[in-house]
C-alpha cells in the first residue's frame, strides 16, 4: 500500500529496535521524502564508536536501553537510559558502551545526498 508522502504515520517501534542483539544501525528512517535521518544504534559492551568530528548539523541522542560514555572535547559525560543528549555541529565525540552494552537513538536533519558540482 502506497502511503502519501505528507501524510504522519508509524516508522517503527523504538521499544522493539532496542532489543534489536545486531550492532551497528539496527534501525534507520526509511521514507525518501524526508527532512530528518534517524537510527537507533546497537554497541556491544565495551565497544566503541572511535573519536571523530561530527558532521555540520545538531544532532540530539536519547539513550534507551545499557550505559556508556560519551568523551567529547571537554567532558565525559556518564550516558544512562532516557538521557537526551544535544551533540552540536562539528562537536568532537567517541562513545563507549558500558558492560550492558548501549542502545540510543539518534535524530537529526537529512545530510545532503552527494553530488558533483562547483
Amino acid at each position: 500500500m502506497d502511503v502519501e508522502p505528507h501524510l504522519p504515520r508509524i516508522v517503527g517501534d523504538a521499544f522493539a529496535a532496542a532489543d534489536a542483539v545486531a550492532a551497528g544501525a539496527v534501525w534507520k528512517l526509511e521514507p525518501a521524502a524526508r527532512g530528518l535521518d534517524s537510527n537507533v544504534i546497537v554497541l556491544p559492551a565495551g565497544d566503541e564508536i572511535q573519536r571523530h568530528v561530527g558532521p555540520a548539523l545538531d544532532v540530539l541522542i536519547v539513550v534507551l536501553d545499557g550505559s556508556g560514555m560519551l568523551e567529547t572535547a571537554g567532558d565525559a559525560i556518564g550516558l544512562q537510559p532516557g538521557a537526551m543528549v544535544w551533540l552540536p555541529p562539528r562537536s568532537e565525540r567517541r562513545f563507549i558502551a558500558g558492560p550492558d552494552g548501549l542502545r540510543y537513538f539518534s535524530v537529526h536533519q537529512r545530510k545532503p545526498g552527494l553530488s558533483i558540482g562547483r
